[in-house]
């Protein structure tokens, strides 16, 4: 198994017509995702790699039925439109590739995502991989890369950084570990799904056995996964390291 993201997901990649978009939707669509349709506004009837673009994502599922997932390569000042588009047509796991959204924009997103019991990877995240499997965003980079960084086996990741995303997966592999699943949780000052939210999905998943965990100082987050450890929410063995030593107050 794997968690969130497997080889029966279905995508929609909203701003696939943009350069981000279509290039990340390439690398998507070589590795094996099952990305069936793209949304940019004004340019539905188009083709990117021979997927189909729609105007909106509720014209994409009539087209292709309930869609899993949507990854958004908006800029910054329509990704919240985006998000809430997707949410409002009912796909539960949406994520967001962008940096330096306004913090209110950010909040919104969150709570609405909450509200619907959607799971927002991100802002700010490069995505997730499990491997051999499927990846959303752009975590790995080429299928060249994601081949050599991620090969499948038992250990859960979990980055706050998105180089750390990579080299994690790794000094794993060089050390004769796979994993099950690996993420770039975001670097947003707020995040939908935080470290506590995914150790709890890692402790249901039965392939995955252990965990590791690359933090940074700043903010809660690396916090509440220790509380969640504390309130036994997550009982496998689990390995961190907190990159820094200093941060204003």
């Amino acid at each position: 198994m794997s968690i969130i993201l497997d080889e029966n997901t279905t995508v929609v990649v909203q701003g696939m017509t943009g350069r981000e978009g279509s290039l990340r939707t390439k690398y998507m669509q070589d590795y094996g995702t099952k990305v069936v349709a793209g949304v940019t506004p004004g340019k539905g009837g188009m083709e990117v790699h021979g997927i189909p673009v729609y105007n909106t994502v509720e014209e994409a599922i009539k087209n292709h039925g309930m869609i899993d997932a949507a990854v958004t390569f908006v800029p910054g000042p329509g990704l919240k439109g985006a998000v809430y588009e997707a949410i409002d047509a009912g796909i539960k796991l949406v994520c967001s590739p962008v940096e330096r959204i306004p913090v209110h924009d950010v909040i919104d997103m969150v709570s609405y995502a909450r509200q619907n019991d959607v799971q927002m990877l991100g802002p700010g995240s490069l995505g997730l991989i499990s491997p051999g499997k499927a990846v959303i965003g752009w975590l790995g980079g080429s299928v060249d890369w994601a081949n050599t960084l991620f090969d499948p086996g038992p250990i859960g990741v979990i980055s706050r950084s998105g180089g750390q995303s990579g080299t994690v997966p790794w000094a794993l592999k060089v050390a004769g570990l796979g994993i099950s699943t690996a993420l770039h949780i975001g670097t947003e000052p707020v995040l939908g799904l935080t470290m506590a939210d995914v150790l709890q999905k890692f402790e249901a998943d039965e392939q995955t056995k252990a965990v590791a965990v690359f933090g940074e100082i700043g903010g809660t987050l690396e916090e509440e996964a220790a509380e969640a450890v504390a309130l036994k929410q997550f009982t496998k063995p689990l390995v961190v390291f907190i990159a820094g030593a200093w941060a204003p107050e």
